[in-house]
């Protein structure tokens, strides 16, 4: 395996969940490329062959106005998440695409304090290699609970 490879890859994953989790959804839509694919799937569905999710973008542009609209029009309660992501596996790669999985949960902590493990699941990545930073070609995000007991607003 191409140690490049694997500490690029981690590097993304790392920076991706940081920006989410310290609030900089601006700087989320540029760890796709322009034509990069977000999907939230519960595993069921993904299992089932089912490929719309409970969020899905299918260019940086979209994930761009998702943002926009996090900040400017949805209203909901305020919070933010904590993510644990591990381990990163590099499935396979070529010169240019990099197969990737790895598990996940995530913590949702309100603003009066209040903490709770808010979902789990296993990202499903594609990244490109081609070039440094490495960006994500998809990132399809697979939650084992089909329930979620608030609105899904924050990108996982």
């Amino acid at each position: 395996m191409d140690i490049r490879i694997r500490l690029g890859v981690q590097d993304l994953i790392a920076a991706y969940t940081a920006a989410i989790d310290e609030d900089r959804l601006e700087d989320w839509p540029e760890f796709f490329i322009e034509a990069g694919r977000y999907s939230i799937l519960t595993r069921d569905d993904f299992s089932q062959g089912l490929s719309f999710g409970v969020i899905s973008a299918t260019s940086k542009a979209m994930l761009l106005d998702r943002v926009t609209a996090l900040r400017q029009a949805n209203i909901y309660e305020p919070h933010g998440y904590r993510h644990v992501v591990g381990p990163i596996r590099v499935i396979d790669h070529d010169a240019s695409v990099a197969n990737v999985r790895s598990n996940f949960m995530v913590a949702r902590i309100m603003k009066n304090g209040a903490t709770m493990l808010f979902v789990t699941g296993e990202y499903r990545d594609c990244v490109d290699v081609t070039s440094e930073p490495f960006k994500f070609i998809e990132r399809l995000v697979l939650t084992d609970s089909h329930k979620f007991d608030t609105l899904l607003a924050l990108p996982l």
